[in-house]
């Protein structure tokens, strides 16, 4: 696992992030891992199904647009690749 090194942490901040530590009842370097950790994580995973829908939201996609996809597609079997 990475080691990093903050250097030149305020007095006052190195304070508090010891009494935060204490009050969740952790040791002052777990409490900066997660305080990284929820800085820079995602709340939730993100869902490709969401995202999308967010996305054809944004862009006004409607039903008929997506219907009109659906028809443009080739309904044949695709042939499988074969290696000779």
């Amino acid at each position: 696992m990475p080691i990093l090194t903050v250097r030149n942490v305020p007095d006052d901040v190195h304070r508090a992030l010891r009494v935060r530590a204490a009050r969740n009842g952790r040791s002052t370097e777990a409490e900066v891992r997660q305080i990284l950790a929820s800085a820079v994580m995602p709340q939730k995973r993100v869902r490709l199904g969401d995202a999308l829908a967010m996305l054809g939201r944004e862009i006004g996609l409607s039903n008929a647009d997506v219907e009109a996809i659906g028809q443009g597609k080739d309904k044949a079997a695709a042939e499988p690749v074969r290696f000779e």
